[in-house]
């Protein structure tokens, strides 16, 4: 059986991209809580808030320096993998990559080595400073690759030229029609994720005396977050659904199975899409709310699959059944952030076990919804790369073999099962540790210079004595 180089491409890429999107999930919402709490610290002088800064910190730099290692190895696959999708976008795309590069990155490079090592070496304003502008850099790479990624979903600002995408207007290319619900929806839900890990860390240490002090405060400051967050990212996600039906109606119909268009549509709750019979089994529907979410109006055309080419259709069964597991983390998050303000209210937020193991539990929840959500994405985007224009199957390196392809998988598996497990034992161990454990900074020191002299103390001076 000869191997299919593009299936083999597309898995490849789909690996990758999976491992690597869990790191900005939590990194990008983790920059930010700790620049809140360095602010915190140099507003109010609250040791508390440095200690669980600085406990946060150590985690954050593990997964920051995974995300980087992994983040490489993406576009190294457009030279591999992907040339002729390279050769045809690169005038759009190369510079929206390269913005990322001039603002992202050089935040991070110039400001990362104060925030890790420079709490006793600069002004406490200064690694406050060093804090917010890392966080800024985070969101800076958001903006350029989500504008990327929304370019290939909603094409805007360009024109074709021998088979080439040239750019007419930079605006349009950037603020794509997609590119503003896809980085707020996408953001939020990196905060939200950031959130429930923070939450559950947070009920970890609370129940340990040694920390109680640094747990209870991440508890109450996760929980006030997800307060606001959660219910915000519904909202963002709703308004990205009207885009997605208005640009992209085909990957709608798939994530909803709807085969035939229709008005008064009902709600597909559950069932197995057929794609060969075009058909669903075992459904189970609530009448006319399907229009009225998808709409916005009881009497609202949805597009069915059927009005499409049949090579012009996504695949189903994924969209359909991602779009549901996300859906399904929603309202779980929406449950535990009213029952956190329930015990909030009855001033037994820190004492309720139950709660405090059920925060634990959902540490994971924003991971398998971010995960949800990009499957529902591009699959759901299927079978282009550029959206209508460009076909997957047209993008893939016209030299790649099937055992080539199947190697090179093989090794990424290989390494990231390597990596992965390695990294979340490192910062399980600075959880089990706790920020009780890290090693406070034991004088303020401004503008870097040190309370004595360098040479004091160092081997071979006897009695304080300077040579």
């Amino acid at each position: 059986m000869e191997l299919d180089p593009v299936f083999l491409s597309r898995l490849q890429f789909a690996w990758v991209i999976g491992w690597h999107i869990l790191l900005p999930a939590f990194t990008v919402g983790m920059a930010s809580f700790i620049a809140l709490l360095e602010g915190l610290a140099l507003a109010t002088g609250r040791q508390v808030y440095v200690r669980v800064a600085t406990f946060w910190i150590k985690i954050f730099s593990i997964a920051f320096g995974m995300g980087v290692v992994t983040g490489i190895i993406m576009p190294f696959q457009f030279g591999t993998n992907w040339s002729r999708y390279a050769e045809a976008t690169s005038n759009v795309l190369s510079p929206l990559f390269a913005y990322e590069g001039l603002t992202a990155f050089f935040l991070e490079a110039a400001f990362l080595g104060v925030l890790l090592f420079g709490r006793q070496l600069v002004p406490r304003w200064a690694h406050f400073i060093a804090a917010l502008m890392v966080a800024l850099g985070t969101l800076f790479s958001s903006f350029w690759i989500l504008s990327a990624n929304s370019w290939m979903q909603t094409p805007a600002g360009y024109e074709i030229i021998d088979g080439r995408f040239f750019p007419k207007d930079w605006l349009e290319v950037v603020f794509n029609p997609s590119f503003p619900f896809r980085l707020a929806h996408t953001v939020v839900a990196f905060y939200v994720t950031t959130g429930f890990v923070v939450l559950g860390v947070g009920a970890h240490l609370t129940r340990r005396s040694a920390s109680y002090a640094e747990g209870r405060t991440m508890l109450s400051m996760a929980l006030w977050l997800l307060t606001v967050l959660v219910p915000l990212q519904m909202f963002l996600g709703d308004q990205h659904g009207l885009n997605t039906r208005q640009y992209q109606p085909a990957k709608l119909a798939a994530i909803e199975a709807r085969w035939d268009t229709g008005r008064g549509i009902p709600l597909t709750l559950f069932a197995i899409p057929d794609e060969k019979a075009g058909k669903n089994l075992f459904a189970i529907e609530v009448p006319v709310l399907g229009s009225l979410i998808l709409t916005h109006e009881l009497d609202g055309e949805v597009k069915g699959l059927n009005d499409f080419p049949a090579d012009q259709r996504p695949p189903v069964a994924i969209p359909f059944f991602a779009f549901r597991i996300m859906v399904g983390c929603a309202v779980v998050m929406l449950c535990m952030v009213l029952l956190g303000g329930w015990l909030r209210w009855r001033e037994r937020l820190d004492d309720s076990r139950f709660f405090l193991i059920l925060c634990q539990f959902t540490i994971p929840i924003g991971f398998v919804a971010v995960i949800a959500g990009w499957a529902t994405t591009e699959v759901g985007r299927q079978p282009w790369t550029v959206f209508g224009l460009l076909r997957t199957a047209d993008s893939v390196s016209p030299s790649l073999t099937g055992s080539n392809v199947a190697f090179s998988l093989l090794s990424y598996m290989l390494v990231y099962l390597i990596i992965y497990p390695v990294g979340v034992i490192l910062m399980l161990r600075l959880v089990r540790k706790g920020p009780a454990q890290v090693e406070e900074e034991v004088s303020t020191v401004e503008g870097g210079r040190p309370e004595a002299p360098v040479l004091a103390g160092a081997v071979g001076l006897g009695k304080g004595e300077v040579r």
